[in-house]
């Protein structure tokens, strides 16, 4: 498996376990949720700044993010919208 592929895994795993959306995760990061999702398929080169932001935003180390994954599909969010914060 190359190394995006490993990237984009993890970093959809991590997410999913966090409870962040692609839209939130990509907010925080200060990126495009397009980004994110083209990250996660493995189909963009992602800078080590980049890699540090979204780690730090996920608080794991950046070696996290390119761990060989045991499962290859991680677990997809619940569909639907959070509620609205009040």
């Amino acid at each position: 498996m190359d190394a995006k592929t490993i990237l984009g895994l993890n970093l959809r795993r991590l997410r999913v376990e966090r409870g962040y959306s692609q839209e939130r995760l990509a907010l925080d990061a200060g990126i495009d949720r397009a980004y994110v999702g083209r990250i996660e398929r493995g189909s963009e080169n992602v800078t080590i700044a980049r890699l540090e932001a979204l780690a730090a935003i996920l608080q794991v180390p950046v070696a996290a993010l390119f761990a060989e994954p045991a499962d290859h599909k991680p677990p997809a969010l619940r569909p639907g919208r959070k509620p609205k914060a009040r």
